[in-house]
């Protein structure tokens, strides 16, 4: 299993980007437009927790389809899975996104999540879901202001 740990300072209240996150299947509303990875459409089964996001990307021909397994108000805190046909050799993930209040009234969103990848397919797998992180937090930058 591999772990990876990142994290980004955004300018907006907490309550402002929570608010963004736990809309789990709206992630078109802070997804970067003109990004390297496009939304075309997003799908949803379910609501709440347990729901289910297909996200289908311009120019792929699967979705990534993200479960939330958990969702904690209290903490500000979410819980994610990669499920289904997995990209880039991944055979498990699971993140934990958390929201902490910054001194100048921003916050903190902390990502830390788990992975396996096909054997040889370890970097590919990492380079892939470090490359999502950056394109969420340029998102939730752009949409919390």
């Amino acid at each position: 299993m591999i772990q990876l740990h990142s994290h980004h300072d955004i300018s907006s209240p907490i309550e402002t980007i929570w608010q963004l996150l736990m809309d789990f299947g709206n992630i078109e509303a802070w997804w970067p437009a003109d990004a390297p990875i496009n939304i075309a459409r997003v799908e949803l089964d379910g609501s709440g927790v347990g729901m289910t996001r297909h996200i289908y990307n311009v120019g792929f021909d699967s979705p990534v389809s993200e479960r939330l397994d958990a969702l904690d108000p209290e903490n500000h805190s979410l819980q994610l899975s990669i499920v289904g046909e997995r990209p880039a050799g991944l055979l498990h993930y699971q993140a934990t996104g958390t929201l902490s209040v910054l001194d100048n009234g921003g916050c903190r969103l902390t990502y830390d999540s788990e992975f396996i990848a096909e054997e040889g397919r370890e970097d590919e797998a990492r380079a892939f879901l470090l490359g999502a992180y950056e394109l969420m937090y340029l998102g939730l930058d752009g949409a919390g202001n």
